[in-house]
């Protein structure tokens, strides 16, 4: 019942994903539900230039509130109006063909805001000057929580911060383990006490529960046909 025994199962069951998926990388996971392109299962090289740091970043605040297909949808539309995924090219396709960058990610929705708070990250990330941001740092940054924070930091710079998504919660309150209402905090923790410190396991542990969560959390009431973890249950 513990939490790393839940990863080992979710693991043999659906194998090493490759999360975050890189729309220039040709690998896939064809055992993904939804997108497959861009995944590199086993390979934790990523990112391996800043090109795909910011990516990385631009994927996590565009993910707010949609689904990764829309996402990868997005991030090719920019990919069309842009040299690169640097910041100063993100940065100037902003400011001299605003229209367009604002219609590329339409798709992923409340499109508006998230313009606004790309604006905000890359004006905190061009002043890191190549540092690693500490959490305390990139929640100071409007238009990033909890979740986009840490997964700033586990995908994006290989830090041991735990990510906790709506599906996190919706798994591991069905189990018992936690009350849905409980605090991003206190979920975190949970995590972070019970596995080992090793951001290749926390990436692969985020990116099997979205794979679960996919599965059998997305309508209530949550868990209802969950075979796989129905044992697990406190």
């Amino acid at each position: 019942m513990t939490i790393e025994k839940i990863y080992n199962v979710l693991l043999e069951k659906y194998s090493y994903q490759g999360w975050w998926p890189l729309i220039h990388y040709k690998g896939n996971n064809s055992r993904k539900t939804g997108a497959i392109n861009g995944y590199h299962p086993k390979d934790y090289d990523f990112p391996k230039d800043e090109e795909e740091r910011f990516e990385i970043i631009l994927g996590s605040i565009l993910v707010q509130n949609t689904s990764w297909t829309s996402v990868e949808k997005a991030l090719l539309n920019i990919d069309k109006i842009t040299i690169d995924f640097k910041p100063k090219n993100i940065l100037k396709i902003l400011e001299n063909d605003f229209d367009s960058f604002k219609e590329a990610v339409r798709c992923t929705g409340y499109y508006n805001q998230k313009v606004n708070y790309i604006y905000n990250v890359l004006d905190f990330y061009m002043d890191l000057n190549g540092e690693v941001p500490t959490r305390k740092e990139l929640l100071k940054v409007k238009g990033v929580g909890n979740e986009t924070a840490d997964s700033i930091l586990l995908y994006g710079y290989k830090q041991e911060e735990f990510v906790v998504d709506a599906y996190t919660k919706r798994i591991f309150s069905f189990l018992g383990h936690v009350k849905e209402k409980n605090s991003y905090l206190k979920m975190k923790k949970l995590f972070e006490d019970g596995l080992p410190v090793d951001y290749k396991v926390y990436q692969e542990y985020h990116a099997l529960i979205v794979e679960h969560g996919k599965k059998y959390y997305i309508n209530k009431p949550y868990g209802r046909n969950d075979d796989l973890l129905k044992d697990f249950k406190l």
